[in-house]
């Protein structure tokens, strides 16, 4: 008996690995050989699948309104890195496209997170239908690096439409969800991988002005990793985990100065 469990366990594993990667690719999140971005921080790495956010799937980020600034701040940051990654073994991927709703697409804020004019294709969108056609149109040219659709409205259908489409052509896509309501879109069933909720953070300038930009970033589903929450900052053109807030100096409070009175006062007194 003993002789034989050495060919006997080796075969156990070899089988739990290939039925996990199998579910994993039925999942939509790959298997071996997948390929992952790592964003960076290693905390946030270590909850991810195979240490980095998952490619060629979908993604879905929402922010509150009074949120919606940060939330847009921290998607143009992913698709900075995104548009500027590398396919494993080929030459540098293609732009990525932004489909907006509106006309408030500000290029000299979205290159203070890396993503350049000559790396972005911005598309308007009047309707939600319009915008889900244009992503999940986008999503399947695998001369793209990715995807960014500013939605309101999107059911289990349309986000398993645009996974599918996302898997077909490699592209990975990033779902905004951002205005009024958009902290419920959460309880709402998706066939996203991940899903995150982004809230904004006080910064500490590091002189005196305005500091870098903060995010409360949490990880509210991922396939094949772990949910968690994490504060992150935008710092030299990455994310990092902040370090804690710098203590209060305090100045001592001046003595009171001694007061004399002239002496006509003392005489009305």
């Amino acid at each position: 008996m003993s002789d034989t469990m050495p060919d006997i366990m080796p075969s156990k594993a070899m089988l739990l690995a290939g039925l996990r990667d199998r579910i994993r690719r039925i999942e939509g999140v790959g298997g071996n050989g997948a390929r992952v971005l790592p964003l960076g921080v290693p905390e946030l790495d270590g909850a991810l699948p195979d240490g980095g956010l998952p490619l060629g799937c979908l993604h879905e980020l929402a922010g509150p309104e009074m949120a919606r600034g940060a939330a847009t701040a921290f998607a143009a940051a992913l698709l900075a890195r995104l548009a500027a990654g590398e396919k494993a073994g080929g030459p540098a991927m293609g732009p990525a496209v932004w489909i907006v709703r509106g006309r408030d697409l500000h290029a000299p804020g979205l290159a203070a997170y890396g993503l350049l004019p000559d790396r972005l294709i911005a598309v308007r969108a009047a309707r939600d239908t319009d915008a889900l056609w244009a992503m999940e149109e986008a999503l399947r040219c695998r001369r793209l690096s990715a995807v960014l659709g500013e939605v309101g409205a999107v059911d289990l259908t349309a986000s398993r439409r645009l996974q599918l489409a996302a898997e077909a052509g490699g592209v990975t896509g990033l779902l905004l969800r951002t205005g009024r309501g958009a902290g419920r879109v959460l309880a709402e069933a998706s066939a996203a991988v991940t899903r995150w909720q982004i809230a904004a953070a006080p910064s500490v300038p590091d002189e005196p002005g305005v500091g870098p930009a903060r995010w409360r970033a949490e990880l509210l589903r991922c396939r094949g990793g772990r949910p968690g929450s994490w504060l992150l900052e935008w710092r030299d053109g990455g994310l990092v985990v902040p370090g804690p807030f710098p203590a209060r100096t305090t100045r001592p409070t001046p003595e009171p100065m001694p007061v004399t009175l002239p002496d006509r006062w003392a005489e009305v007194a």
